[in-house]
């Protein structure tokens, strides 16, 4: 069993209700994964060491999930790249060369 030691009850139940954390639900009541754990002790440092409020905590999560959404894009991405043969990948790679510099 894993302890979040910076946490109450109250803000569990809260993040839990106003989806912030996602449990999976089963008939013996919620489960938390490891990623839940790892979140919530996100969400107690954000509140506590940063003073955010429900508000801020929403806008900061959504925006670390768009960023972990945009990693697995990028990795997907990489991945099908690297599958290209040899010459469209250097086509591409030197296509994307000249859009990264334009930024």
């Amino acid at each position: 069993m894993t302890t979040v030691i910076r946490l109450t009850r109250t803000q569990l139940v809260r993040f839990v209700e106003v989806e912030l954390i996602k449990p999976q639900r089963t008939s013996g009541g919620n489960v938390f994964r490891q990623i839940d754990i790892a979140r919530l002790e996100l969400l107690c440092d954000l509140t506590l060491d940063f003073d955010l409020d429900e508000i801020g905590l929403g806008v900061v999560i959504s925006l670390i999930d768009q960023l972990h959404a945009a990693r697995q894009d990028l990795a997907v991405m990489a991945q099908a790249i690297d599958q290209l043969p040899i010459q469209e990948r250097a086509c591409v790679l030197a296509s994307l060369g000249r859009s990264l510099t334009v930024l």
